[in-house]
Protein backbone atom coordinates (compact mmCIF):
# COMPACT_ATOMS: atom_id res chain seq x y z
CA UNK A 1 0.00 0.00 0.00
CA UNK A 2 1.29 3.47 -1.03
CA UNK A 3 1.05 6.22 1.67
CA UNK A 4 1.35 9.59 -0.59
CA UNK A 5 2.20 13.04 0.88
CA UNK A 6 1.83 16.71 -0.48
CA UNK A 7 4.70 17.64 -2.29
CA UNK A 8 4.64 21.91 -1.38
CA UNK A 9 7.57 23.69 -1.79
CA UNK A 10 10.42 20.76 -2.22
CA UNK A 11 9.09 19.16 1.02
CA UNK A 12 6.80 16.31 1.09
CA UNK A 13 4.07 16.82 4.42
CA UNK A 14 0.93 15.38 5.16
CA UNK A 15 -2.42 17.72 5.40
CA UNK A 16 -2.32 20.26 7.24
CA UNK A 17 -5.42 19.05 9.24
CA UNK A 18 -3.91 15.51 8.65
CA UNK A 19 -6.52 14.27 7.04
CA UNK A 20 -6.74 11.30 4.36
CA UNK A 21 -8.81 9.37 1.88
CA UNK A 22 -8.43 6.01 0.04
CA UNK A 23 -8.07 4.85 -3.19
CA UNK A 24 -9.24 1.12 -4.13
CA UNK A 25 -8.48 -1.21 -6.53
CA UNK A 26 -10.66 -1.39 -9.08
CA UNK A 27 -10.84 -5.32 -9.02
CA UNK A 28 -10.13 -6.24 -6.23
CA UNK A 29 -11.67 -3.47 -3.88
CA UNK A 30 -8.19 -3.69 -1.64
CA UNK A 31 -6.97 -0.21 -0.03
CA UNK A 32 -3.86 0.43 -2.36
CA UNK A 33 -3.21 3.90 -1.77
CA UNK A 34 -3.92 6.60 1.62
CA UNK A 35 -3.13 10.03 0.23
CA UNK A 36 -3.39 13.14 2.00
CA UNK A 37 -6.20 14.95 1.56
CA UNK A 38 -5.49 18.98 0.52
CA UNK A 39 -7.28 21.38 2.83
CA UNK A 40 -7.66 24.93 0.58
CA UNK A 41 -4.78 26.20 3.40
CA UNK A 42 -2.77 23.75 1.65
CA UNK A 43 -3.59 25.03 -1.89
CA UNK A 44 -3.07 28.25 -0.96
CA UNK A 45 0.37 27.10 0.29
CA UNK A 46 1.38 25.58 -2.97
CA UNK A 47 0.39 27.86 -4.44
CA UNK A 48 2.65 30.30 -2.92
CA UNK A 49 5.77 28.38 -2.84
CA UNK A 50 5.08 28.22 -7.16
CA UNK A 51 4.92 32.02 -6.76
CA UNK A 52 7.98 32.37 -4.68
CA UNK A 53 10.26 30.08 -7.17
CA UNK A 54 8.59 31.50 -10.19
CA UNK A 55 10.91 34.83 -10.73
CA UNK A 56 14.31 32.57 -10.46
CA UNK A 57 13.21 29.42 -12.68
CA UNK A 58 12.06 32.23 -14.92
CA UNK A 59 15.15 33.74 -15.05
CA UNK A 60 17.39 30.51 -14.95
CA UNK A 61 19.92 30.01 -18.00
CA UNK A 62 17.59 27.61 -20.84
CA UNK A 63 21.15 25.40 -20.87
CA UNK A 64 20.08 24.94 -16.74
CA UNK A 65 16.50 24.31 -17.58
CA UNK A 66 17.59 21.41 -20.59
CA UNK A 67 19.72 19.96 -18.18
CA UNK A 68 17.24 19.65 -15.70
CA UNK A 69 14.48 18.51 -18.10
CA UNK A 70 16.74 16.11 -19.81
CA UNK A 71 17.82 14.69 -16.27
CA UNK A 72 14.40 14.17 -15.15
CA UNK A 73 13.30 12.50 -18.22
CA UNK A 74 16.10 9.97 -17.56
CA UNK A 75 14.88 9.14 -14.53
CA UNK A 76 11.06 8.95 -15.07
CA UNK A 77 12.97 6.37 -17.75
CA UNK A 78 14.56 4.51 -14.93
CA UNK A 79 11.58 4.53 -12.35
CA UNK A 80 8.59 3.39 -15.07
CA UNK A 81 8.19 -0.01 -12.83
CA UNK A 82 6.80 2.32 -9.87
CA UNK A 83 4.84 3.99 -12.30
CA UNK A 84 3.53 0.55 -13.56
CA UNK A 85 3.27 -1.14 -10.20
CA UNK A 86 1.06 2.40 -9.30
CA UNK A 87 -0.82 2.43 -12.24
CA UNK A 88 -1.88 -1.05 -12.36
CA UNK A 89 -2.95 -0.82 -8.22
CA UNK A 90 -5.00 2.38 -8.84
CA UNK A 91 -6.57 2.45 -12.28
CA UNK A 92 -6.48 -1.26 -12.97
CA UNK A 93 -5.32 -0.97 -16.85
CA UNK A 94 -2.24 -3.33 -18.18
CA UNK A 95 1.20 -2.99 -17.55
CA UNK A 96 1.75 -2.43 -21.13
CA UNK A 97 -0.69 0.49 -20.32
CA UNK A 98 1.50 2.37 -18.10
CA UNK A 99 4.94 1.55 -19.67
CA UNK A 100 4.04 3.52 -22.23
CA UNK A 101 2.70 6.11 -20.27
CA UNK A 102 6.15 6.42 -19.02
CA UNK A 103 7.55 6.07 -21.70
CA UNK A 104 6.15 9.08 -23.73
CA UNK A 105 5.90 10.76 -20.21
CA UNK A 106 9.90 11.18 -20.28
CA UNK A 107 9.76 12.19 -24.17
CA UNK A 108 7.24 14.75 -23.73
CA UNK A 109 9.96 15.89 -20.89
CA UNK A 110 12.89 15.74 -24.00
CA UNK A 111 10.85 17.67 -26.09
CA UNK A 112 10.14 20.68 -23.71
CA UNK A 113 14.50 20.08 -22.83
CA UNK A 114 14.84 20.95 -27.04
CA UNK A 115 12.22 24.13 -26.50
CA UNK A 116 13.84 25.71 -24.22
CA UNK A 117 15.70 28.01 -26.45
CA UNK A 118 13.01 28.13 -28.66
CA UNK A 119 10.68 30.57 -27.09
CA UNK A 120 11.67 33.32 -29.33
CA UNK A 121 9.91 36.43 -30.16
CA UNK A 122 10.51 38.48 -33.76
CA UNK A 123 11.34 42.25 -34.78
CA UNK A 124 7.79 43.91 -36.25
CA UNK A 125 8.56 47.27 -38.71
CA UNK A 126 7.62 50.05 -37.00
CA UNK A 127 6.59 53.27 -38.50
CA UNK A 128 7.73 55.63 -36.18
CA UNK A 129 11.16 57.03 -36.99
CA UNK A 130 13.80 55.67 -34.81
CA UNK A 131 11.72 52.97 -32.88
CA UNK A 132 12.93 49.56 -32.47
CA UNK A 133 9.81 47.36 -31.61
CA UNK A 134 9.67 43.81 -30.66
CA UNK A 135 7.09 40.87 -30.06
CA UNK A 136 8.89 38.77 -26.85
CA UNK A 137 7.59 35.60 -25.56
CA UNK A 138 8.01 35.50 -21.90
CA UNK A 139 6.47 32.82 -19.12
CA UNK A 140 3.24 33.68 -17.43
CA UNK A 141 4.09 32.31 -13.46
CA UNK A 142 2.40 29.75 -12.13
CA UNK A 143 0.42 27.21 -14.21
CA UNK A 144 -2.27 25.17 -12.22
CA UNK A 145 -2.24 21.20 -13.94
CA UNK A 146 -5.15 19.17 -13.29
CA UNK A 147 -4.93 16.02 -14.34
CA UNK A 148 -6.88 12.86 -14.97
CA UNK A 149 -6.74 8.95 -14.56
CA UNK A 150 -6.80 7.32 -17.71
CA UNK A 151 -3.13 8.70 -19.08
CA UNK A 152 -2.08 9.60 -15.56
CA UNK A 153 1.94 10.15 -16.52
CA UNK A 154 1.23 11.55 -20.17
CA UNK A 155 -1.15 13.86 -19.12
CA UNK A 156 0.23 14.62 -15.85
CA UNK A 157 3.70 15.44 -16.99
CA UNK A 158 1.55 17.08 -19.93
CA UNK A 159 0.14 19.69 -17.12
CA UNK A 160 3.76 20.50 -16.37
CA UNK A 161 4.65 23.36 -18.78
CA UNK A 162 7.85 24.27 -17.19
CA UNK A 163 10.56 24.62 -20.54
CA UNK A 164 9.18 28.32 -20.80
CA UNK A 165 9.97 29.60 -17.06
CA UNK A 166 6.68 28.39 -15.82
CA UNK A 167 5.90 27.15 -12.19
CA UNK A 168 3.39 24.56 -11.52
CA UNK A 169 0.87 23.45 -8.74
CA UNK A 170 -0.19 19.73 -10.62
CA UNK A 171 -3.73 18.79 -8.40
CA UNK A 172 -3.84 14.91 -9.08
CA UNK A 173 -6.40 12.58 -9.58
CA UNK A 174 -8.62 11.34 -6.65
CA UNK A 175 -8.20 7.86 -8.56
CA UNK A 176 -4.23 7.99 -9.14
CA UNK A 177 -2.64 9.85 -6.23
CA UNK A 178 0.19 7.62 -5.82
CA UNK A 179 0.91 7.64 -9.87
CA UNK A 180 0.87 11.63 -9.86
CA UNK A 181 2.86 11.93 -6.59
CA UNK A 182 5.43 9.78 -8.51
CA UNK A 183 5.95 12.49 -11.13
CA UNK A 184 6.43 15.27 -8.24
CA UNK A 185 9.33 12.55 -7.11
CA UNK A 186 10.91 12.24 -10.18
CA UNK A 187 11.32 16.19 -10.62
CA UNK A 188 12.21 16.07 -6.97
CA UNK A 189 15.41 13.48 -7.45
CA UNK A 190 16.40 15.31 -10.81
CA UNK A 191 17.27 18.42 -8.15
CA UNK A 192 14.66 21.15 -9.25
CA UNK A 193 14.48 23.99 -7.20
CA UNK A 194 12.08 23.43 -4.49
CA UNK A 195 8.73 25.05 -5.03
CA UNK A 196 9.24 24.95 -8.66
CA UNK A 197 6.68 21.18 -9.10
CA UNK A 198 4.54 21.11 -6.17
CA UNK A 199 1.83 18.15 -6.34
CA UNK A 200 -1.55 18.22 -4.23
CA UNK A 201 -3.89 15.45 -3.78
CA UNK A 202 -7.53 16.00 -2.32
CA UNK A 203 -10.24 13.89 -0.75
CA UNK A 204 -13.12 13.64 -3.94
CA UNK A 205 -15.80 15.03 -1.77
CA UNK A 206 -13.24 18.54 -1.99
CA UNK A 207 -12.77 18.69 -5.11
CA UNK A 208 -14.66 21.40 -6.12
CA UNK A 209 -14.04 23.75 -3.31
CA UNK A 210 -10.34 22.40 -4.17
CA UNK A 211 -10.63 23.80 -7.68
CA UNK A 212 -12.48 26.87 -7.06
CA UNK A 213 -9.89 27.90 -4.93
CA UNK A 214 -6.82 27.29 -6.88
CA UNK A 215 -8.34 28.54 -9.79
CA UNK A 216 -9.34 31.54 -7.92
CA UNK A 217 -6.08 32.06 -7.04
CA UNK A 218 -4.61 35.70 -8.49
CA UNK A 219 -0.85 34.21 -8.46
CA UNK A 220 -2.43 31.41 -10.91
CA UNK A 221 -1.77 32.93 -14.59
CA UNK A 222 -3.12 29.87 -16.57
CA UNK A 223 -5.40 27.02 -16.21
CA UNK A 224 -4.52 23.40 -17.82
CA UNK A 225 -7.09 20.61 -17.74
CA UNK A 226 -7.49 17.30 -19.14
CA UNK A 227 -10.65 15.76 -18.13
CA UNK A 228 -14.76 15.57 -19.29
CA UNK A 229 -16.17 17.67 -21.10
CA UNK A 230 -18.78 18.46 -18.03
CA UNK A 231 -16.10 18.92 -16.04
CA UNK A 232 -14.13 20.84 -18.44
CA UNK A 233 -17.20 23.61 -18.60
CA UNK A 234 -17.17 23.88 -14.91
CA UNK A 235 -13.42 24.80 -15.18
CA UNK A 236 -13.89 26.91 -18.32
CA UNK A 237 -16.50 29.27 -16.89
CA UNK A 238 -14.24 29.56 -13.74
CA UNK A 239 -11.14 30.74 -15.56
CA UNK A 240 -13.51 33.03 -17.27
CA UNK A 241 -14.91 34.75 -14.64
CA UNK A 242 -11.24 35.32 -13.08
CA UNK A 243 -10.57 36.30 -16.73
CA UNK A 244 -7.45 33.61 -16.67
CA UNK A 245 -6.91 31.76 -19.73
CA UNK A 246 -7.13 28.48 -20.27
CA UNK A 247 -6.58 24.93 -21.86
CA UNK A 248 -8.85 22.68 -22.01
CA UNK A 249 -8.43 18.95 -23.67
CA UNK A 250 -11.92 16.88 -23.02
CA UNK A 251 -14.17 14.17 -24.12
CA UNK A 252 -14.25 13.09 -27.52
CA UNK A 253 -16.67 10.27 -29.47
CA UNK A 254 -13.99 10.07 -32.10
CA UNK A 255 -15.06 8.67 -35.59
CA UNK A 256 -13.13 6.07 -37.91
CA UNK A 257 -13.77 6.13 -41.30
CA UNK A 258 -13.76 3.44 -43.42
CA UNK A 259 -13.92 4.15 -47.08
CA UNK A 260 -14.95 1.26 -49.81
CA UNK A 261 -11.56 1.00 -51.19
CA UNK A 262 -9.86 0.66 -47.80
CA UNK A 263 -7.43 -2.50 -46.89
CA UNK A 264 -10.20 -4.17 -44.24
CA UNK A 265 -7.51 -6.19 -42.62
CA UNK A 266 -5.61 -2.45 -41.43
CA UNK A 267 -9.18 -0.89 -40.31
CA UNK A 268 -9.83 -3.88 -38.55
CA UNK A 269 -5.95 -3.41 -37.19
CA UNK A 270 -6.63 0.08 -36.08
CA UNK A 271 -10.33 -0.28 -34.97
CA UNK A 272 -8.91 -2.89 -32.43
CA UNK A 273 -6.38 -1.03 -30.81
CA UNK A 274 -7.93 2.38 -30.97
CA UNK A 275 -11.49 0.88 -29.75
CA UNK A 276 -10.28 -1.62 -26.90
CA UNK A 277 -6.72 -0.28 -25.69
CA UNK A 278 -6.89 0.34 -22.27
CA UNK A 279 -10.40 -0.79 -22.10
CA UNK A 280 -11.35 1.97 -24.52
CA UNK A 281 -10.64 4.88 -21.57
CA UNK A 282 -8.83 7.08 -23.91
CA UNK A 283 -9.43 10.57 -25.05
CA UNK A 284 -8.76 9.52 -27.99
CA UNK A 285 -10.73 5.80 -28.54
CA UNK A 286 -12.53 4.94 -31.84
CA UNK A 287 -16.02 5.09 -30.43
CA UNK A 288 -17.51 5.33 -33.34
CA UNK A 289 -16.73 3.34 -36.76
CA UNK A 290 -18.42 4.68 -40.22
CA UNK A 291 -18.26 2.37 -42.63
CA UNK A 292 -19.02 2.09 -46.66
CA UNK A 293 -22.55 0.21 -46.66
CA UNK A 294 -20.79 -2.57 -49.75
CA UNK A 295 -18.12 -2.92 -47.43
CA UNK A 296 -19.82 -3.43 -43.94
CA UNK A 297 -20.90 -6.49 -43.33
CA UNK A 298 -17.33 -7.77 -44.30
CA UNK A 299 -15.74 -5.39 -41.95
CA UNK A 300 -17.94 -6.27 -39.12
CA UNK A 301 -17.20 -9.70 -39.19
CA UNK A 302 -13.76 -9.45 -38.90
CA UNK A 303 -13.95 -7.08 -36.49
CA UNK A 304 -15.96 -9.63 -34.19
CA UNK A 305 -13.38 -12.44 -35.13
CA UNK A 306 -10.54 -9.89 -34.10
CA UNK A 307 -12.16 -9.23 -30.76
CA UNK A 308 -12.75 -12.79 -29.65
CA UNK A 309 -9.02 -12.68 -28.98
CA UNK A 310 -9.39 -9.74 -26.84
CA UNK A 311 -10.54 -10.59 -23.26
CA UNK A 312 -10.89 -8.09 -20.32
CA UNK A 313 -9.71 -9.21 -16.67
CA UNK A 314 -8.02 -8.53 -13.71
CA UNK A 315 -4.00 -7.73 -14.42
CA UNK A 316 -2.08 -10.62 -14.79
CA UNK A 317 -5.02 -13.07 -15.12
CA UNK A 318 -4.69 -15.99 -18.07
CA UNK A 319 -5.28 -14.65 -21.00
CA UNK A 320 -5.95 -11.12 -20.00
CA UNK A 321 -5.05 -8.21 -22.97
CA UNK A 322 -7.04 -5.49 -21.74
CA UNK A 323 -7.58 -5.07 -17.97
CA UNK A 324 -10.13 -3.65 -15.95
CA UNK A 325 -12.30 -0.47 -15.83
CA UNK A 326 -11.10 2.42 -13.55
CA UNK A 327 -14.09 1.39 -11.20
CA UNK A 328 -17.47 -1.07 -11.12
CA UNK A 329 -19.72 2.17 -11.44
CA UNK A 330 -17.43 3.15 -14.77
CA UNK A 331 -18.60 0.08 -16.14
CA UNK A 332 -21.56 -0.48 -15.03
CA UNK A 333 -22.48 2.73 -16.82
CA UNK A 334 -21.12 1.52 -20.10
CA UNK A 335 -22.93 -1.62 -20.11
CA UNK A 336 -26.10 0.20 -19.96
CA UNK A 337 -25.76 2.19 -22.43
CA UNK A 338 -25.48 -1.26 -24.59
CA UNK A 339 -28.58 -2.23 -22.81
CA UNK A 340 -30.24 0.67 -24.01
CA UNK A 341 -29.00 0.65 -27.51
CA UNK A 342 -30.25 -3.10 -27.75
CA UNK A 343 -33.70 -2.36 -26.22
CA UNK A 344 -34.02 -0.32 -29.51
CA UNK A 345 -32.92 -2.00 -32.04
CA UNK A 346 -29.02 -1.89 -31.79
CA UNK A 347 -27.05 -5.71 -32.59
CA UNK A 348 -24.46 -7.36 -31.09
CA UNK A 349 -21.92 -9.33 -33.38
CA UNK A 350 -20.00 -9.90 -30.20
CA UNK A 351 -22.66 -11.59 -27.63
CA UNK A 352 -24.32 -10.23 -24.75
CA UNK A 353 -22.55 -8.21 -22.60
CA UNK A 354 -20.37 -9.67 -20.30
CA UNK A 355 -20.06 -7.42 -17.06
CA UNK A 356 -18.33 -9.08 -14.03
CA UNK A 357 -17.67 -5.65 -11.57
CA UNK A 358 -14.84 -3.67 -13.20
CA UNK A 359 -14.14 -6.11 -16.12
CA UNK A 360 -16.08 -5.39 -19.03
CA UNK A 361 -15.48 -7.54 -21.95
CA UNK A 362 -15.33 -6.13 -25.60
CA UNK A 363 -18.68 -5.06 -26.92
CA UNK A 364 -19.64 -4.28 -30.56
CA UNK A 365 -22.58 -1.91 -31.34
CA UNK A 366 -24.39 -2.91 -35.10
CA UNK A 367 -27.14 -0.83 -36.25
CA UNK A 368 -26.82 2.61 -34.03
CA UNK A 369 -29.47 5.15 -34.71
CA UNK A 370 -29.66 8.59 -33.02
CA UNK A 371 -32.49 7.20 -30.73
CA UNK A 372 -29.56 5.46 -28.60
CA UNK A 373 -27.70 7.20 -26.11
CA UNK A 374 -24.84 5.76 -27.40
CA UNK A 375 -25.07 7.46 -30.31
CA UNK A 376 -24.20 11.10 -28.53
CA UNK A 377 -22.51 10.09 -25.43
CA UNK A 378 -18.99 9.48 -25.10
CA UNK A 379 -18.63 5.89 -24.26
CA UNK A 380 -15.04 5.44 -22.45
CA UNK A 381 -15.03 1.77 -22.00
CA UNK A 382 -14.80 -1.05 -24.07
CA UNK A 383 -17.83 -0.21 -26.33
CA UNK A 384 -17.40 0.45 -30.17
CA UNK A 385 -20.23 1.59 -32.94
CA UNK A 386 -20.63 0.96 -36.56
CA UNK A 387 -22.92 3.28 -38.28
CA UNK A 388 -23.23 2.55 -42.72
CA UNK A 389 -22.47 5.46 -44.96
CA UNK A 390 -23.80 5.42 -48.63
CA UNK A 391 -20.99 7.82 -49.99
CA UNK A 392 -18.31 9.69 -48.71
CA UNK A 393 -20.48 12.76 -48.20
CA UNK A 394 -22.71 10.58 -45.83
CA UNK A 395 -19.66 9.53 -44.43
CA UNK A 396 -18.56 13.10 -43.70
CA UNK A 397 -22.16 13.60 -42.38
CA UNK A 398 -22.19 10.94 -39.95
CA UNK A 399 -18.41 11.90 -38.56
CA UNK A 400 -19.68 15.51 -38.01
CA UNK A 401 -23.06 14.75 -36.29
CA UNK A 402 -21.22 14.65 -32.67
CA UNK A 403 -20.47 17.94 -30.79
CA UNK A 404 -17.33 16.38 -29.90
CA UNK A 405 -14.35 16.84 -32.01
CA UNK A 406 -11.08 15.99 -30.64
CA UNK A 407 -9.74 12.40 -32.86
CA UNK A 408 -10.63 11.30 -36.12
CA UNK A 409 -9.03 8.86 -38.65
CA UNK A 410 -9.91 7.72 -42.42
CA UNK A 411 -9.15 4.53 -44.62
CA UNK A 412 -8.61 4.30 -47.87
CA UNK A 413 -6.31 3.14 -50.62
CA UNK A 414 -6.89 7.11 -52.14
CA UNK A 415 -4.50 9.04 -49.84
CA UNK A 416 -5.90 12.37 -51.95
CA UNK A 417 -9.71 11.23 -51.37
CA UNK A 418 -8.89 10.39 -47.99
CA UNK A 419 -7.19 13.44 -47.41
CA UNK A 420 -10.22 15.50 -49.12
CA UNK A 421 -12.47 13.81 -46.53
CA UNK A 422 -9.84 13.93 -43.93
CA UNK A 423 -10.17 17.43 -44.14
CA UNK A 424 -14.19 17.99 -44.14
CA UNK A 425 -14.54 16.21 -40.38
CA UNK A 426 -14.56 18.75 -37.78
CA UNK A 427 -11.83 17.61 -35.16
CA UNK A 428 -8.71 18.61 -33.69
CA UNK A 429 -6.55 16.05 -35.01
CA UNK A 430 -7.43 13.74 -38.09
CA UNK A 431 -5.21 10.21 -39.29
CA UNK A 432 -5.66 8.48 -42.86
CA UNK A 433 -4.75 5.22 -42.64
CA UNK A 434 -4.04 4.95 -39.01
CA UNK A 435 -5.51 4.98 -35.85
CA UNK A 436 -7.52 7.56 -33.61
CA UNK A 437 -4.87 6.81 -30.84
CA UNK A 438 -1.97 8.43 -31.67
CA UNK A 439 -0.23 10.86 -29.54
CA UNK A 440 3.81 12.45 -30.11
CA UNK A 441 5.19 14.86 -27.96
CA UNK A 442 6.04 17.59 -30.47
CA UNK A 443 2.83 17.32 -32.60
CA UNK A 444 0.06 20.16 -31.62
CA UNK A 445 -2.77 18.39 -29.81
CA UNK A 446 -6.49 19.13 -28.86
CA UNK A 447 -9.81 19.22 -29.96
CA UNK A 448 -12.71 21.22 -31.52
CA UNK A 449 -16.27 22.05 -30.49
CA UNK A 450 -17.26 20.21 -27.13
CA UNK A 451 -13.88 18.47 -26.74
CA UNK A 452 -12.23 21.76 -25.75
CA UNK A 453 -9.79 24.62 -27.32
CA UNK A 454 -5.82 25.50 -26.74
CA UNK A 455 -3.17 22.80 -27.89
CA UNK A 456 -0.86 20.84 -26.32
CA UNK A 457 3.05 19.63 -27.49
CA UNK A 458 5.91 22.01 -29.18
CA UNK A 459 5.81 25.04 -30.45
CA UNK A 460 1.66 25.11 -30.27
CA UNK A 461 1.94 24.49 -26.14
CA UNK A 462 4.50 27.08 -26.16
CA UNK A 463 2.31 29.60 -27.49
CA UNK A 464 -0.42 28.64 -24.49
CA UNK A 465 1.76 28.92 -21.73
CA UNK A 466 3.85 31.94 -22.50
CA UNK A 467 2.15 35.61 -22.66
CA UNK A 468 3.25 37.75 -26.14
CA UNK A 469 4.52 41.27 -25.04
CA UNK A 470 5.66 44.35 -27.05
CA UNK A 471 8.61 46.16 -26.58
CA UNK A 472 9.69 49.21 -27.87
CA UNK A 473 13.23 50.97 -27.87
CA UNK A 474 13.28 54.67 -29.35
CA UNK A 475 17.10 54.51 -30.86
CA UNK A 476 16.40 58.73 -31.31
CA UNK A 477 14.62 61.77 -30.61
CA UNK A 478 10.73 61.45 -31.43
CA UNK A 479 7.93 64.00 -32.39
CA UNK A 480 5.10 64.33 -30.53
CA UNK A 481 2.10 66.40 -31.38
CA UNK A 482 1.85 68.06 -28.30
Amino acid sequence: MNTVELLIGGQSRPASTEARFERRNPVSGEVVTRAAAASLQDADDAVAAAAAAFPAWAALAPGKRRALLLKAADIMDRRAPEFVAAGVAEAGSMPIWYGFNAMLGANMLREAAGLVTQISGEVIPSDVEGCLAMAVRQPVGVVLGIAPWNAPVILGTRAVPLACGNTVVLKSSELTPALHRLIGDVFQEAGFPPGVVNVISNDPADAPAMVERLVAHPAVKRVNFTGSTHVGRIIGQLAARHLKPAVLELGGKNPLVVLDDADLDEAVNAAAFGGYFNQGQICMSTDRIIVARSVADAFVAKLAVRLQGLRAGAPGSEGCVLGAMVSPEAAARVAQLVTDAVAKGARLPTGPVQLDGAVLQPVLVDGLTPDMALYQEEAFGPVVTILRADDDEAAIALANDSAYGLSAAVFSANVGRALGVARRIESGICHINSSTVHDEAQMPFGGAKDSGYGRFGGKAGVAEFTNLRWITIQTGPRHYPI
